[in-house]
């Protein structure tokens, strides 16, 4: 899966807001990873960013745009995505099976 790195770090996208989860509600990894969907939200077109998730599966729900954030997290890092109430946050982990950056 291709994804934006930067200075050893790999971009993540998730939604930090209450309401939906970006990745937590819309279920696909490339929802994270995708280097042109994260490339929409640096520059704060989160209407490019929905476009683009079309493009790939126009079934992936795709609330939690409007709060869509970047954290860059060192390539090889494991982490997972935690969602309370659409809120998601980024957790960094010891090894495991989940997604590494």
């Amino acid at each position: 899966m291709e994804k934006l790195e930067r200075d050893g770090k790999v971009a993540v996208l998730y939604s930090p807001g209450y309401g939906a989860g970006w990745y937590t509600w819309g279920g696909d990894e490339r929802m994270i990873f995708d280097p042109r969907i994260v490339q929409a939200v640096l520059d704060e077109d989160r209407k490019r960013a929905i476009e683009i998730v079309a493009e790939i599966d126009k079934n992936i729900y795709t609330g939690g745009a409007e709060d869509l954030a970047v954290q860059w997290i060192e390539k090889g890092t494991q982490f997972k995505i935690n969602e309370y109430d659409g809120n998601e946050s980024i957790e960094i982990i010891g090894p495991s099976s989940f997604f590494i950056a």
